[in-house]
């Protein structure tokens, strides 16, 4: 199963939409999840297992609540919370890492590290429960170990990237994350009504003979 990485990008920004974010995070999500999947790695199942935490449903116990260190909310931090904000708050890593408590997902956060690197023009370290990927913005090394939760994320300055991931131009999702993601997508769809129904039919109400 492959698909291009626009596909990925719009089924993503759908399926985060359905699982109850604003457009705005639905946007971000999709880029994540499409730079990461440039990178060789899954990112339809990253955020598919993030989708299903369902921390939509309460999002302000989820973000930081405030932006000096560390970066912590009421519960688990959710990344399409903290990375948006890194990614508007680049000054402060000029200053020194930055700390974030208890992350989900932090795979989520490189593609936000990321951009911040590209626009400091500088390499970034993300250093989770002690294992680290750095990325310049464009390549990316990532340690194998990366993990799935962390109770302790920290971002800075770093050296340029060293044995980098191949590049990819399609991505090859799981099938079970895939379907969650079409799940998710599904509840964005507005339901048919009679018009609907009989403007597809194609012939409707009108009788040509």
């Amino acid at each position: 199963m492959s698909f291009s990485l626009n596909e990925v990008e719009a089924t993503a920004k759908r399926a985060t939409r359905g699982a109850g974010y604003s457009w705005g995070q639905a946007e971000e999500a999709a880029k994540a999840t499409r730079w990461l999947c440039a990178q060789g790695v899954d990112g339809t199942a990253v955020l598919a297992d993030l989708l299903q935490l369902g921390l939509a449903s309460n999002p302000q116990d989820h973000r930081p609540g405030r932006i000096d260190n560390p970066w912590q909310g009421e519960g688990d931090l959710c990344p399409l919370s903290a990375g948006p904000l890194l990614s508007d708050c680049v000054h402060l890593l000029k200053d020194g890492p930055v700390e974030m408590k208890r992350v989900v997902a932090p795979v989520l956060l490189l593609a936000f590290v990321g951009h911040a690197a590209r626009l400091l023009e500088r390499s970034l370290t993300v250093e989770a429960d002690g294992e680290l990927a750095v990325t310049d913005g464009v390549r990316l090394t990532l340690s194998e170990t990366f993990p799935v939760n962390a109770e302790h994320v920290t971002v800075s300055f770093g050296t340029a990237p060293d044995g980098h991931r191949k590049q990819h131009t399609r991505a090859r999702p799981a099938q079970d994350s895939w379907d969650v993601l079409n799940d998710f997508a599904r509840r964005t769809y507005a339901p048919a009504t009679d018009e609907s129904r009989l403007l597809g039919a194609g012939a409707g109400l009108s009788d040509n003979d």
